[in-house]
C-alpha cells in the first residue's frame, strides 16, 4: 500500500502477456507530502510501543487511535503520491519499510502481552503462530525483492506488489486494529474476530508468498 503502489505492475506482465503503461514519474525532491506521512508513521512506532504498556484506559485509546491514523495515513500517502504526482524514488522504499515496522512492532507486542486467558485459554500461541507467518513473510519477500532488484528487470517485475499482497495488507489492518481495541473491556468481544481475521491475513501472507515464487521460476525457466 502508498506510495508503494506507484510501482505495481499486473502480475502477467512478467510473462510478456500485457503491455506494461509507462511508469510514472518521480519526484526530484526528497521530503514530498507523502514521504513526510510515511516519516511520521515511522516515528509513531515507538510512541506505539510506549502507550501500550501504560495500563489505564487512555494508554489503550491512544495506542488504538494512533494504528489506526497510521493506516489511514499508509493509504493516503499512496493516494496523494498518485494524484498529485508526488512519488519519489526515497518514498517508494521508505513506505514498505514503515508498514512492516508498524505491523512487526504491533504483533511482537500482542505477543508479549497476551490478552486475557480467559479468552485464549490453554492455547497462548494462538497470536504468536499467526505473528511468525507474518513476520517471517516480510522478511523473506524483503530478501526476494532485493536479489531480484540485483538480477534483471523480469524479475523486478515478478515480484512487484500485485493485489494479493494489497489484501494481505488490508486483512492485517483490520485485524490489528480490532485486537488492539479489544483490550479495553467495552470491545472485548470483538476479539474472535479479529484473530480470525489475522489468521486469515497469516494464510493470505503464505499464498502471496507462493505467487511470487512461482512467477520467479517462471522467469528463471524461460532463461
Amino acid at each position: 500500500m502508498g506510495e508503494e503502489d506507484t510501482v505495481t505492475v499486473d502480475q502477467n506482465s512478467c510473462d510478456g502477456s500485457s503491455t506494461l503503461p509507462p511508469p510514472p514519474e518521480l519526484s526530484s525532491k526528497v521530503l514530498t507530502l507523502p514521504t513526510v506521512l510515511t516519516l511520521g508513521r515511522v516515528a509513531a512506532v515507538p510512541i506505539l510501543v510506549a502507550t501500550f504498556y501504560v495500563d489505564c484506559w487512555w494508554g489503550r485509546t491512544a495506542t488504538t487511535s494512533l494504528f489506526i491514523a497510521a493506516a489511514i495515513t499508509d493509504w493516503l500517502d499512496g493516494y496523494i503520491a498518485r494524484k498529485m504526482r508526488l512519488g519519489s524514488a526515497f518514498g517508494a522504499f521508505l513506505d514498505p519499510v514503515a508498514d512492516k515496522l508498524m505491523v512487526a512492532a504491533t504483533l511482537i507486542l500482542l505477543c508479549t502481552k497476551p490478552m486475557d486467558a480467559i479468552v485464549l485459554g490453554p492455547v497462548p500461541w494462538l497470536v504468536t503462530v499467526p505473528s511468525i507467518a507474518i513476520i517471517g513473510r516480510e522478511i523473506t519477500m524483503s530478501a526476494v525483492r532485493e536479489w531480484a532488484a540485483s538480477q534483471n528487470g523480469k524479475l523486478s517485475k515478478a515480484v512487484a506488489v500485485n493485489s494479493l499482497g494489497k489484501w494481505k495488507t488490508a486483512t492485517q489492518m483490520i485485524a490489528l486494529t480490532i485486537m488492539l481495541a479489544s483490550r479495553d473491556s467495552s470491545f472485548e468481544r470483538l476479539l474472535p474476530s479479529g484473530i480470525g481475521l489475522l489468521y486469515v491475513s497469516a494464510g493470505l501472507s503464505i499464498w502471496s508468498l507462493v505467487v511470487y515464487m512461482r512467477q520467479i521460476m517462471r522467469v528463471l525457466l524461460k532463461k
